[in-house]
């Protein structure tokens, strides 16, 4: 299932889509994204229809896939041939996502089935929750009260999906204001691009020449972003940007792009120090979604979701050490260097991928009760 674009639109400006997201706006981890952040995702989601007795995938196999089934009963089948029935929306949760797979998948009806790519709903998943943590470290910020509603829309924008989720705190210092004019040209089709542009006030025309014909593609406002495509790609523009209105800018130079794709390092810990380190009075705090950490946990970890990580580090006390740790590693990694820079000691769990192997899970993720921080302390919690 493609998202649907409302417009033909250059590669160097985004285009707005839309989608129906009844289907998706239940599923963990999808629920936990903005909306701008999952219609990207779904822009390159697929929903396949199976018919009964066909494999949606095959124990063993890597497949790199959020496999969640929407309609329809599927059955799991175990390598000692035994079965468990699911059946379409009994699970918000993709299926038996472990890979290799430990399962053969087949169905038992015909079902719809979504299909997403992994990395890139986590890298999606990622910068959608940082966004809402910046968000509300600024609405906390009254010296921003006039940029907030501006300053969100820009980190919703096609160029930060690029751009490390750690950087974000980075991305406003290196935006520089532009006053312009209606009619001034920002950028020219054919010429090389050593700036991208959003438009802070006003709007502007996105025309392209083709054939000594001129076609206008798009009128964007305030919040979009373009000429991007020609830094990323370092190619010549492919349209021509226009203003239509008198309005500011706020530029980012090329250097300033580059500085921001480069991730910042991060202290970790290493999966095989991990007990010894808990032993010590470490805390380790898992920043999946409630949904993913009920399932099953490291023992005695707290659960604080990226997405409300502004909200709960009012839990954490400045002198003990944080160990953060997700499926894949970038949400915790994340968190972690979001919270150092606000002078919590914080590790990052390395080899997440191994913890949620098999082998690793088996060995590592045995509890599946909640607790809770109190006063800094791990506390069993109701429910």
């Amino acid at each position: 299932m493609q998202a649907q674009k409302n417009a033909q639109v250059p590669v160097d400006v985004s285009a707005p889509v839309g989608f129906d997201l009844n289907l998706t706006r239940t599923l963990v981890p999808l629920k936990d994204m903005s909306e701008s952040h999952l219609l990207a995702l779904l822009d390159d989601a697929v929903v396949d229809t199976v018919c009964a007795g066909q494999t949606l995938f095959s124990a063993g196999s890597y497949d790199e896939q959020h496999v969640y089934l929407l309609h329809g009963d599927v059955a799991l089948v175990n390598v000692d041939g035994t079965r468990t029935q699911i059946k379409g929306r009994s699970s918000l949760l993709p299926i038996a996502h472990q890979q290799p797979r430990q399962y053969t998948a087949v169905a038992e009806t015909d079902c719809s089935v979504l299909r997403i790519n992994s990395e890139r709903l986590d890298k999606m998943l990622t910068w959608s929750q940082v966004a809402d943590y910046l968000q509300l470290i600024i609405s906390r910020e009254r010296d921003l009260d006039e940029d907030i509603d501006w300053m969100m829309i820009i980190l919703k924008s096609n160029l930060f999906f690029k751009v490390p989720p750690l950087n974000v705190e980075q991305i406003f210092s290196r935006l520089t204001p532009q006053v312009v004019y209606a009619g001034d040209v920002i950028i020219r089709q054919g010429e090389l691009g050593d700036q991208c542009y959003f438009i802070k006030e006003g709007e502007a025309d996105v025309t392209r020449h083709t054939d000594n014909k001129r076609q206008h593609l798009a009128t964007i406002g305030v919040g979009r972003c373009f000429g991007e495509d020609a830094l990323v790609n370092e190619t010549v523009r492919n349209a021509t940007v226009m203003m239509r209105t008198d309005g500011v800018l706020m530029r980012l130079e090329k250097q300033d792009f580059y500085r921001l794709l480069k991730e910042p390092s991060v202290a970790t810990l290493a999966l095989a120090e991990l007990a010894d380190t808990m032993a010590k009075g470490v805390v380790a705090v898992d920043v999946r979604s409630e949904e993913e950490y009920s399932e099953v946990h490291l023992p005695h970890a707290v659960n604080i979701p990226l997405n409300i990580l502004s909200i709960k580090s009012r839990l954490l006390v400045k002198d003990k050490l944080y160990v953060f740790y997700c499926d894949t590693g970038r949400r915790s990694r994340a968190a972690a260097h979001l919270l150092a820079q606000h002078g919590y000691r914080t590790l990052a769990l390395d080899n997440c991928a191994q913890l949620f192997s098999p082998a690793g899970a088996q060995q590592y993720l045995t509890d599946t009760q909640n607790y809770v921080l109190r006063n800094g302390d791990v506390i069993l919690g109701q429910g």
